[in-house]
């Protein structure tokens, strides 16, 4: 979800307001993909980089991350959403460390749709972690023989989630800025030219349309090909 930033600057405003935009975006997203028959979602909203930005500017997602699991969660249970959040929980404010498990918690036993918000995310911190954690397990003798994908993948903060068929990168940019590397291998990607406060169930439509349009392989070749 990128373009807050330059979304506000466009407009005269201060950052925290195209950051605001984008809580709307987001809402409009998950709403879409519902009503289109999508189950699983993904969405990167603070990356183990973005600590580099003002104090400020962090603050004030954090405090967007807070807002919106306040106003929607009793809606998102209704609706049987389950909200997973993945990254590091540690260096997280406590305020919203709690909120995040609650949040997990009072949605767990939903499985309408998939909500996945990563939230001091990075795809790096994340193998690297997977990978420390698997070491700790040799050294327990909790695990033996030979390390598989499907082995390596338990030890993921997507565990329990299927590999993403598609990744959207917003706000024209052509990069996937360390998000889902591993999961990702053979994701279709899109990059669109529109800043994520704009982005809109249109939008979207356009994406799977397009993701349909291509042919996935996985590495093989098509039948019939010569």
């Amino acid at each position: 979800m990128d373009g807050n930033g330059r979304w506000a600057k466009a407009r005269g405003l201060p950052r925290t307001a195209g950051h605001e935009r984008g809580v709307e975006a987001l809402r409009r997203t998950v709403e879409a993909a519902g009503d289109l028959g999508i189950r699983y979602l993904t969405v990167f909203s603070f990356s183990t980089e973005n600590w580099r930005r003002p104090a400020a500017e962090v603050n004030t997602l954090f405090g967007l991350l807070k807002a919106y699991v306040q106003r929607d969660l009793s809606r998102l249970k209704q609706d049987g959403v389950r909200v997973r959040v993945i990254g590091q929980r540690e260096g997280l404010p406590p305020d919203i460390a709690e909120l995040v498990d609650r949040a997990e918690r009072e949605t767990a036993a939903n499985s309408k749709f998939h909500l996945t918000i990563a939230f001091n995310y990075g795809a790096r911190n994340e193998i690297l972690r997977a990978t420390q954690a698997y070491a700790r397990a040799i050294a327990a003798g909790e695990v033996t023989g030979e390390l598989t994908d499907a082995g390596f993948e338990q030890y993921l903060d997507t565990k329990d989630l299927p590999d993403p068929d598609l990744v959207i990168r917003t706000s024209g940019e052509f990069r996937i800025s360390n998000f889902l590397l591993w999961q990702a291998a053979y994701a279709e990607l899109l990059f669109v030219d529109v800043l994520w406060p704009d982005f809109n169930k249109s939008h979207l439509e356009s994406a799977i349309s397009r993701y349909h349009e291509r042919e996935r392989r996985f590495g093989a070749v098509t039948p019939g090909a010569t």
